[in-house]
């Protein structure tokens, strides 16, 4: 019982054959039987020594292959000197090559799409008879309730503007880092008056619950630190942070503004 044997990557007589002429570099209109035939029947021989079972189909290629450079060898015909034009043996061979690569390229050309397609997911179709069923509802009012309906809109919206009249939302004007170094300095000047020279971060935040506060009064501290109004302490990690007078005078703060 013959089969398709599959060697590297050769799959079948005419795979094989593909390759050695595109190997060659040989046109497939004017293969040189002679040379391709050798290379094929050295392959068909090298499968033997590898105790492969040679598919049937691949003799009979090897057999037509023979068939043909016998052909081609054998003295044209004459007439009077002159060589008689006869159909070239390699023609049905040729027509079968340029056949089997095209149903090839076919072949690869649906695997690719299907290796697309399998990457592409669809949503199961639903039943939607029960909602494509049911009659358009429509609201049984006739035109005193529809009248009465559209007054009472027209009062709601009528209060509602009379509300946005009177009264405005007040948004809190978010501080500056420079208006929060102010902040900084005169709640200091009055900690002095106190006899206490030094404050916790956590004392300097207006809000503490303002994400937003918390993050500009670091900000405004770790700038004053550097500008040596402040200098700051932590005995830890994630201690608490205590923050003392520094080098320059307070007055100095907001002195450029």
């Amino acid at each position: 019982m013959s089969y398709k044997v599959r060697l590297q990557s050769f799959e079948g007589p005419f795979d094989l054959l593909v390759y050695l002429i595109e190997n060659a570099q040989m046109s497939i209109y004017d293969i040189q039987i002679s040379e391709i035939t050798k290379q094929y029947l050295t392959y068909i021989e090298e499968m033997k020594s590898m105790d492969f079972n040679v598919a049937t189909e691949f003799m009979v290629l090897a057999a037509t292959l023979i068939d043909i450079k016998s052909k081609m060898i054998l003295p044209r015909a004459t007439v009077e000197g002159e060589v008689l034009l006869e159909e070239d043996p390699r023609s049905e061979l040729v027509e079968r090559l340029l056949e089997y690569k095209k149903y090839k390229r076919g072949a690869e050309e649906l695997k690719e799409r299907e290796d697309y397609m399998s990457l592409i997911y669809e949503k199961p179709q639903e039943d939607i008879s029960e909602y494509l069923n049911q009659p358009d509802e429509y609201l049984d009012l006739d035109i005193k309730k529809f009248a009465s309906a559209f007054d009472q809109f027209l009062r709601k919206k009528k209060r509602e503007e009379e509300v946005r009249a009177h009264y405005t939302k007040v948004e809190r004007e978010k501080a500056t880092i420079e208006s929060r170094m102010v902040y900084i300095k005169d709640r200091f000047k009055n900690v002095f008056l106190r006899g206490i020279q030094k404050l916790s971060l956590k004392e300097l935040i207006p809000n503490k619950k303002d994400r937003y506060d918390i993050v500009v009064t670091f900000v405004s501290v770790l700038q004053m630190i550097r500008d040596k109004y402040l200098d700051a302490d932590q005995r830890s990690v994630y201690g608490e942070i205590t923050v003392v007078p520094g080098e320059r005078k307070f007055e100095e703060v907001g002195a450029d503004e």
